[in-house]
């Protein structure tokens, strides 16, 4: 059985830094896909960044550009999402999500972890 874990989300000011964990079990994704998401309090779930195939080509929304980083372990078994210079409009909760295939669906999401960003 598969399961896709978060972790890494706290209370931080603005600035600062923060890095996600996404721990994947039952299977690698290091030809397929990892990806972040992001769902702040009344809004829709919106994409963050993504890494995927076997050459880890990432991609970012606008709003992560520049500030955030994806990057994952040789196995495929865990990604990071390194943030940096965290801004109050950060704050939502982050879920992963893994999918089998480069440019497929997301197969499994994991139960997402708060990241709140102070002034």
């Amino acid at each position: 059985q598969v399961h896709v874990v978060a972790s890494g989300g706290g209370l931080v000011q603005a600035g600062g830094s923060l890095r996600l964990s996404c721990a994947a079990s039952g299977r690698t994704f290091s030809s397929g896909r990892m990806g972040w998401f992001r769902q702040a309090p009344g809004k829709e779930r919106d994409f963050v960044a993504a890494i995927r195939g076997s050459a880890g080509i990432t991609d970012y929304a606008d709003s992560a550009k520049g500030r955030f980083t994806i990057s994952r372990d040789i196995a495929g078994s865990t990604a990071y999402l390194q943030m940096n210079s965290l801004k109050l409009e950060d704050t939502a909760v982050y879920y992963c999500a893994a999918g089998l295939t480069p440019f497929g669906p997301y197969d499994y999401w994991g139960q997402g972890t708060q990241v709140t960003i102070s002034s």
